[in-house]
């Protein structure tokens, strides 16, 4: 009798099922387990894996090293995908919902470490550890934010709080919802952050404006204001550093002869 002809097998159903195999396209090169990436990061450690290599170990699947390298090219690089939504991930061929949902849990847990490695038991002494917890935090965000830090009297993080969320060009922010959460959690001083989300970290005048309102308020209420800094996906300005407000030492000094000016408490929006 004539053998009955198999059926061809079935193609996977979903992005998921095609993903269940990982490296196959490494194996079918022959390469040596020491040169696949996922074998390398297990003995080397991570840091000998290019930026493709890491982006296919989320990604994984077949070709999981081309595609991330496509997804690399496409959206312009780690930046590029940083910012990226699922959707627009998965405009790229061969990122489906589960790649995508990867590498956006991903990027979120590492905005999640960035945040909890502010010193907060360290004296933070200087902006470059706020840089890197500012930067980390508002990176890619579409609106305005604005953020408060509370220090101890040893200058160790006690809290940190959004008290402001606005527009792409502007916030709206209240001095009493500034200094609610930092009265509350009994911080000694307090930095400010907000972003840029036009890329521009140049203060505007309503920025020096308000700075100016609430530098005054913090020393009425007694938790003094030590810098502020914008920040936007270009860079980042302190305040301080850039000669537009007082310094911490300097502040000490001004407690007892600036005069708190009417008005202290309204409310004021910051334009980029």
């Amino acid at each position: 009798m004539p053998e009955t002809a198999k059926p061809p097998s079935p193609a996977p159903e979903s992005a998921t099922e095609a993903e269940a195999d990982p490296e196959p396209a490494a194996r079918r090169l022959g390469l040596a387990p020491i040169e696949r990436p996922r074998e390398r990061l297990l003995v080397l450690g991570p840091s000998t894996l290019a930026d493709a290599e890491l982006l296919a170990l989320v990604v994984g699947g077949g070709h999981a090293v081309e595609r991330a390298t496509l997804l690399l090219r496409t959206l312009g690089g780690l930046a590029g995908i940083s910012e990226a939504i699922p959707h627009e991930l998965q405009r790229v061929p061969g990122i489906g919902e589960a790649s995508a949902a990867a590498i956006v849990a991903a990027l979120e847990l590492s905005r999640r470490l960035a945040r909890l490695q502010l010193p907060c038991r360290a004296p933070l002494r200087n902006a470059d550890a706020l840089r890197r917890f500012a930067r980390a935090t508002l990176r890619g965000a579409t609106q305005e934010r604005f953020l408060v830090i509370g220090l101890d009297a040893r200058l160790r993080v006690r809290t940190v709080r959004e008290v402001g969320l606005g527009t792409i060009a502007a916030v709206t922010v209240h001095p009493r919802e500034v200094f609610r959460p930092l009265i509350r959690a009994g911080a000694h001083s307090t930095l400010l952050v907000h972003n840029h989300p036009s890329g521009d970290a140049e203060p505007s005048r309503s920025d020096l404006e308000l700075t100016e309102r609430l530098v005054d308020a913090g020393w009425l209420l007694g938790v003094p204001v030590l810098d502020h800094l914008i920040v936007s996906d270009r860079g980042c300005t302190s305040l301080v550093e850039a000669g537009l407000m007082p310094a911490p030492a300097e502040l000490a000094d001004l407690a007892g002869a600036e005069e708190v000016h009417d008005g202290a408490d309204e409310n004021m929006t910051v334009k980029t």
